[in-house]
């Protein structure tokens, strides 16, 4: 049997899980004070993700850089991949929040927007 530890981080709580893993499926977790601790141990050993934000260049007068962002949280083999292709890209003005710069990355239905609007 083996045992891992996380620190919860889906809420403030931040709740010290111990975790038991048994023939790679987690069989106990200790230390959630809510049900949000259970299935944060059970996604962070089976596969971990993470919101993404960065910036991309762009042809902007008034800024270098735009923030961007996953819509939603993206599992983390496919970080790396992500941020290396964003830091390539060199958006063109005009962009509003919530635009689309990228649409279902690697089929994952996780959408990479916006997040500042920048008129030229």
């Amino acid at each position: 049997m083996d045992k891992k530890k996380y620190i919860c981080i889906a809420c403030p709580i931040g709740c010290h899980l111990d975790v038991e893993i048994k023939n790679g499926k987690v069989t106990n977790i200790e230390g959630n004070k809510c049900k949000r601790g259970v299935d944060y141990a059970i996604n962070e050993y089976t596969d971990p993700k993470r919101m993404v934000t960065v910036t991309c260049k762009v042809d902007s007068k008034l800024v270098h850089r735009v923030p961007v962002k996953t819509t939603e949280a993206i599992s983390k083999k496919f970080i790396n991949g992500l941020i290396e292709e964003l830091y390539k890209l060199n958006l063109t003005t005009p962009l509003k929040v919530g635009e689309k710069i990228i649409e279902n990355y690697k089929n994952t239905n996780v959408d990479i927007v916006i997040t500042r609007n920048l008129e030229y």
